[in-house]
């Protein structure tokens, strides 16, 4: 199977209508600070996920072949290859510490069996395992973040993982590597020690997770050239106790804290419809993604009083939207649609992101393929890219760029009552000097005008893309599989250091200036 992606539709006219269409144009200020610049926006900002959890692994990833056997889907390596995948967080998730790797190599045919408890109730045969990821993020010129078990493993099991994987020379588990077929370690660095351990991962109090993360982590030896990048479990939301507890008892063998936090509309017991929603459900979601830049602010404050160097990463090991299961499908198999809003919805997050780059080294969307805000759905032999996807492929241009600071007039989208920012933005400059400045308006019915100065470095040329659709509720299917994909923007005017965007209602525009 090769990658088939239909040529853009162009929507310039659309883009065209949906300006001299609004009722009223609203500006707002922004200052892109290009002289001021620091710290890098790490590529692992834009990282993956890819648990054993409905679809995501089989079926997503890993297929059947025709000719017996499981094989890696290439058009799916082949789409992640194209947006520059950095790395991929797996086993899980909450599978995570119910995972025994010695399950998960050798022959196949050897492989013990085992029921995915967690998510569907499925029986797995282990086909999938350590060799298997690791041949796959070679494909895909990324790194593996591996999350060992915690809640129902053992330090020597994770020990003895870590030793497998890395050790160069001799030893019993670098000569069962040898015997399996790989001579050469992986050099995996990063590594988690536990998922969720407040949760499915043990439901332990922070003082006890601090005593056993301690404990698993010093049995995690340098080999080599590698120095093990050690990951905590950290909070979920605004547990602000969790890290504090974290950071004082632990954090000097702490190398990043993985902090996880999902963004729905309704509740936890009843998520409301991704391809179904009001507009005030809209403005919710919106909301909700906006708050990312209270909790890294927030947790960022507490690691500094333990950690003022900013040594210790804060990881946002799970992010994303997530609503109910597509009907017909398995609900535990968390298979959903993606729509325009949940495309803007990741913008907002990587714009705040981007921002936060003196703490916050890593990130991993949740998940890569046919799991919640997934960048590819499959459905038999077909492959669509969702509007997710093409945000990923928008924002690659800030990997490893600088980050300008920016001040921004966000302005203000109201409905019933509820009002948030209604402009969204963030700016690198890459090796090359080009600037890049991604933005998004978040209000369905209104353009903004944006009036940017650009201080410190003069530019005589702008282009752009956009990322928009006429309903907010435009998705890809498999039998349109393009209704929604970038396409040129020509929104943009240039002149000196003022720089003036036409920003259409419920769109992300990226602009290169050189």
């Amino acid at each position: 199977m090769t990658l088939r992606i239909v040529p853009a539709l162009v929507l310039l006219c659309l883009v065209a209508f949906q300006i001299g269409s609004a009722t009223a144009q609203t500006s707002q200020r922004m200052v892109v600070n290009a002289d001021l610049g620091q710290d890098t926006i790490s590529r692992h900002l834009y990282g993956h996920f890819a648990e054993h959890l409905g679809r995501g692994i089989y079926d997503g990833i890993w297929v059947k072949a025709k000719s017996g056997g499981w094989q890696v889907r290439e058009d799916v390596v082949e789409a992640l290859r194209a947006i520059r995948i950095p790395n991929l967080r797996w086993p899980g998730g909450c599978f995570a510490d119910y995972y025994h790797w010695q399950d998960g190599i050798g022959p196949h045919d050897d492989r013990p069996t085992i029921v995915n408890n967690l998510w569907g109730g499925v029986t797995e045969d282990n086909s999938f395992g350590t060799h298997e990821l690791m041949d796959l993020v070679e494909q895909l010129g990324a790194e593996a973040v591996v999350v060992g078990n915690v809640g129902s493993g053992t330090v020597q099991e994770m020990s003895q993982w870590w030793e497998y994987m890395n050790h160069p020379g001799t030893s019993p588990m670098a000569n069962l590597r040898r015997q399996n077929g790989r001579d050469k370690p992986w050099n995996v660095r990063y590594w988690g020690v536990g998922n969720e351990s407040w949760g499915c991962g043990g439901n332990m109090r922070p003082e006890y997770y601090a005593d056993e993360y301690k404990r698993f982590a010093t049995y995690l030896h340098a080999y080599g050239n590698v120095r093990p990048f050690r990951i905590a479990a950290g909070a979920a939301g605004d547990n602000y106790e969790w890290t504090e507890v974290m950071m004082r008892e632990a954090g000097s063998m702490i190398d990043g804290i993985d902090l996880h936090h999902y963004t729905i509309t309704g509740t936890w017991e009843k998520k409301g419809r991704a391809t179904r929603f009001t507009e005030a459900e809209w403005l919710e979601l919106m909301k909700n993604s906006l708050r990312w830049d209270e909790l890294l602010t927030r947790h960022s404050a507490i690691m500094d009083q333990y950690d003022p160097e900013k040594r210790v990463w804060l990881i946002a090991g799970e992010w994303g939207t997530w609503h109910e299961g597509e009907p017909g499908s398995n609900p535990g198999f968390l298979y959903q649609q993606n729509t325009l809003r949940d495309a803007l919805s990741a913008s907002l997050a990587l714009n705040i992101f981007n921002r936060h780059v003196e703490r916050v080294k890593m990130a991993n969307i949740a998940q890569t393929v046919n799991v919640l805000q997934a960048m590819i759905l499959t459905q038999g032999e077909q492959m669509i890219l969702t509007p997710t996807y093409h945000v990923f492929e928008l924002y690659s241009v800030h990997h490893d760029a600088v980050s300008l600071p920016i001040t921004l007039d966000a302005g203000r989208y109201e409905h019933g009552g509820e009002s948030i920012p209604a402009v969204s933005a963030s700016a690198s400059r890459d090796r090359d000097g080009r600037i890049h400045i991604t933005m998004t308006n978040v209000d369905p019915k209104q353009a903004r005008t944006v009036n940017a100065t650009l201080r410190g470095q003069r530019a005589s040329q702008v282009s752009g893309r956009i990322l928009t659709a006429d309903e907010m509720n435009a998705h890809n299917t498999f039998e349109q599989p393009n209704a929604v994909q970038p396409a040129s923007f020509n929104g943009a005017r240039l002149s000196g250091e003022r720089l003036t965007v036409q920003l259409p209602p419920k769109s992300l525009v990226v602009l290169e200036l050189r």
